[in-house]
Order: structure tokens, then C-alpha cells, then sequence
């Protein structure tokens, strides 16, 4: 919701689901901090690792595996020793929060030798790989709690422009939820302006992204839209109330899909 000029917040579910079995009961989630990372496991399963520190220029969840075991987020660019996989735009981490334009500062890419892109969506033109680009700032992990049948996690960080002033500050908060077929993680991202209104622009690189492994990549994955469209060029630049990417991994059948919460602003939003 919207509150003001200075509060924006995002709740949005990404939901695993998989191929299995009548589901059972939830299973306990345990947390671990381990330096600038916190590991997440469910069922006493490794599950995923949020990563905060000042080794990236913002946090970031990797890799993330579905209730099998298997991983289905590419490991580039925290792992290069992965053979076939892409190493094409590396700040696509895992699974990520950011936005490429925040009072004019691009949040998204990573570097100014990045590829810069036009592409066009819904009629218009956008791209933000030309301007400057910051850091999502780690502050403070505020809370970090397992549970019998769900985790939480929340840190604040900063949004620091080149000039190093902060012009935001930025909550990310995930609960994690699963049972024996499925692994659900719920996240809610506030923005909040500090001296000055913060204005997020209309630009193709955001807001909340995944990066899923090459077997799910078309044409060997199937994509499908809330509304029924199948296929990348189908589904790039439409609106919808969820996508899912859909295939078979180390011979697993298992899928993961994103939902834009009803309450977000814009809903239903438009897939990059």
C-alpha cells in the first residue's frame, strides 16, 4: 500500500510449488547467522541463504532448492564453476530486491560495464543501465525467528547513492513456510523516503526477480500467466496476477511461481 509520499510497501508471495504427493503438515523452519549470511532450513533441509553483506551491491537469497533438494536458481555470479551455465547479466542474484530507478539512481545492475538495453514494453521504451548506480547499505538484522511451522527474517539497510548519502531506508522481510512437496516464501518491502520524497520510476529493470536455472529457461521450461498465455513473448511486458516457470530438473517435475499481492501498487503488475 501507499502511505504518503514517503512510504511504499510491496507484500509479495513467491511461491515453490512442486510435483508431489498429497501435501502433509508444515514442517519447523530453523535459522542460522552465519557472518553476513543467514541460513534458512525447513524440515531440517537446507532451504536458501540470505546474503547482506558489503560484497554485493545489495542483499540477495541463493540458491534456493525445492523441497527435493534440488536447486533451481542459476548459482552465477556467486558460483562460476557451474558447468553451461549463462554468465550474462551478473547481477542477476538468485533471487533479489531491487529497482532500477530511485530518484534517478539505478539499484538494479551492478556495474557501469554492464550491457545497457532498450527494450519495449507496453509501448514504451525503458531502460535505466545508464544511470548511476547504488548500494542497497545492510544496517541492522531486526529480527530472525524459526518456528514449528513458519521462519521470519526482516533487516533494514540504506539506499546510499554514488556521492555515499543515503537517500532511503529499505526493510526486507521474508517469512518461509514448506511441507514435504512445497517450499512458500512470503516477502513484504517497505521504501522509505528520508530528507526527500523518493520517487521509483517507470522503468523495466524491477522490482522482485528470480533467476531460475537453464532447465527452466525456454524452450525447455514452459511459462504460463495467470490469464493463460504461454511463452516469454506472450507474457514480457503484459500484466498478471502470477507467472510461473514450469519443467523437469535433475529429472525432477517442479515449478516456481510469483504472485503479485492484490494490495501492491499498479496490481496486477507487468512481468519482465
Amino acid at each position: 500500500m501507499i502511505r504518503g509520499k514517503l512510504l511504499w510497501m510491496f507484500p509479495i508471495l513467491l511461491a515453490l510449488v512442486f510435483s508431489a504427493p498429497a501435501l502433509g503438515g508444515s514442517m519447523p523452519v530453523k535459522m542460522k547467522r552465519q557472518g553476513n549470511r543467514v541460513e534458512v532450513s525447513i524440515g531440517g533441509q537446507p532451504f536458501t541463504a540470505f546474503y547482506f553483506g558489503p560484497e554485493a551491491p545489495k542483499p540477495y537469497l541463493h540458491p534456493l532448492r525445492s523441497a527435493q533438494g534440488v536447486v533451481v536458481t542459476r548459482g552465477f555470479p556467486m558460483r562460476k564453476d557451474i558447468p553451461g551455465e549463462s554468465a550474462d547479466h551478473p547481477h542477476h542474484r538468485a533471487l533479489y530486491f531491487a529497482h532500477g530507478d530511485i530518484n534517478g539512481i539505478d539499484f538494479w545492475s551492478e556495474a557501469q560495464v554492464e550491457e545497457k538495453t532498450t527494450e519495449v514494453a507496453h509501448g514504451v521504451q525503458y531502460t535505466s543501465e545508464s544511470l548511476p548506480h547504488g548500494r542497497t547499505v545492510y544496517k541492522k538484522l531486526e529480527e530472525m525467528r524459526g518456528g514449528k511451522d513458519s521462519g521470519t527474517l526482516r533487516a533494514s539497510f540504506n539506499l546510499v547513492g554514488p556521492d555515499g548519502k543515503a537517500i532511503a531506508e529499505a526493510t526486507q522481510a521474508y517469512t518461509f513456510r514448506g511441507d514435504e512437496g512445497v517450499r512458500i516464501i512470503d516477502g513484504e518491502f517497505t521504501v522509505k523516503a528520508l530528507d526527500a520524497p523518493v520517487k521509483m520510476g517507470d522503468t523495466k529493470e524491477g522490482t522482485f526477480a528470480i533467476r531460475v536455472v537453464k532447465a527452466l529457461e525456454e524452450p525447455g521450461g514452459r511459462m504460463l500467466k495467470s490469464e493463460g498465455a504461454v511463452g516469454e513473448k506472450q507474457i514480457w511486458g503484459k500484466r498478471a496476477a502470477w507467472v510461473d516457470y514450469s519443467g523437469s530438473v535433475e529429472g525432477k517435475s517442479l515449478g516456481i511461481a510469483i504472485f503479485d499481492h492484490a494490495s501492491n501498487p499498479k496490481h496486477p503488475t507487468y512481468w519482465h
